[in-house]
C-alpha cells in the first residue's frame, strides 16, 4: 500500500490551527515508516486548472493572496489526486496531508480546510473519463459539508457521514449503508481521526479504525475492483494519532 506524502507537510507555519500543529505529521509518519507493508511516495501540487474543478476563481484568488497557505493547500490537493491515481490502477493508497479539505466548499471553507481534496481528486478522475460513479465514507467527527456541496450535482456519487451514539452502532451504520451498494468505480475515504475517544468526537477506539479500514478494503474488492484510497482529514490528539492512522492503514491495505 502506498502512502502519499511530501516533506513539506512537516512545515507547520502555513496556518495557526489544530491541523497545522507542530509535530502532528511526525506523529503519523513515524509509525508508518516502521510498517513493513507501506511505501511512501511523493506528490506534486495541484494545478489551478485542477483546483477549478471544485472551486471558483475568486475563492482560489483569495487563497493565493496567502502564499504559504496556497502552496501547502495546493500540495494537499495534489497528494489526494496522486492517491486517487494509484487507486484507479488497483493499489490502495492513503494521502497523509494537511490542510484537510472536507469543509471546503466552492466559495468558502472553515475548520482548518482550504481546498476540497477528496472532491478534486474524484472530479479529476471523472474529467479523464476514468470513473462515472464513486462512494465516499467520511468518518471525521464533523460532517464533510464542503465535499457534499462540491459534489452535489453528481448523482452517481454517494456519501456517508455516519451518526451513532457509540462505537458499535457507528460501525453497524457503515455496514448497513454499504450493504445494498452493488457496484461503484472507486471508493474514497475522508479519514478523520478526531472521532477518537480522546479527541473531539469521543467515540471510537484504535481498533475501530482498523475495523473501518478492513470493511472498506473488502467492500472495495466486492464492488469497486479493489479501487480505494483515503485522504487525511481531522485528528488532533497527538499522543495516539499515529497509532490510530496506522491501525486504519493496516486494515485498509
Amino acid at each position: 500500500m502506498k502512502i502519499v506524502f511530501h516533506d513539506k507537510f512537516y512545515e507547520s507555519d502555513y496556518a495557526a490551527d489544530g491541523a497545522a500543529a507542530p509535530g502532528r505529521m511526525e506523529s503519523i509518519i513515524s509509525p508508518i515508516r516502521s510498517g513493513r507493508f507501506f511505501e511512501i511516495t511523493g506528490a506534486e501540487p495541484a494545478s489551478e486548472d485542477m483546483l477549478l474543478l471544485a472551486h471558483s476563481q475568486s475563492y482560489i484568488n483569495t487563497i493565493k493572496a496567502n502564499k504559504p497557505l496556497f502552496e501547502m493547500a495546493s500540495l494537499s490537493a495534489g497528494a489526494a489526486i496522486a492517491a486517487a491515481d494509484i487507486a484507479i490502477a488497483g493499489e490502495p493508497a492513503f494521502a497523509c496531508v494537511r490542510p484537510p479539505g472536507h469543509h471546503a466548499g466552492r466559495d468558502s471553507a472553515w475548520g482548518s480546510c482550504v481546498f476540497s481534496n477528496m472532491a478534486i481528486a474524484l472530479l479529476q478522475l471523472k474529467r479523464r473519463h476514468e470513473i462515472e460513479s464513486a462512494f465516499i465514507l467520511d468518518f471525521d467527527a464533523h460532517t464533510g459539508d464542503g465535499t457534499k456541496e462540491v459534489l452535489s450535482g453528481w448523482d452517481q456519487c454517494r456519501i456517508l457521514n455516519p451518526y451513532a451514539g457509540e462505537a458499535e452502532a457507528y460501525i453497524e451504520e457503515i455496514e448497513k449503508f454499504i450493504h445494498n451498494i452493488t457496484a461503484v468505480d472507486i471508493i474514497g475515504v475522508c479519514a478523520g481521526f478526531d472521532i477518537y475517544r480522546k479527541d473531539l468526537g469521543k467515540k471510537l477506539e484504535t481498533f475501530d479504525f482498523y475495523r473501518i479500514g478492513h470493511i472498506m478494503k473488502h467492500f472495495s474488492k466486492k464492488v469497486a475492483n479493489h479501487r480505494r484510497f483515503a485522504v487525511l482529514e481531522g485528528g488532533y490528539y497527538l499522543p495516539d494519532l499515529g497509532k490510530n492512522v496506522l491501525a486504519f492503514c493496516e486494515g485498509f491495505k
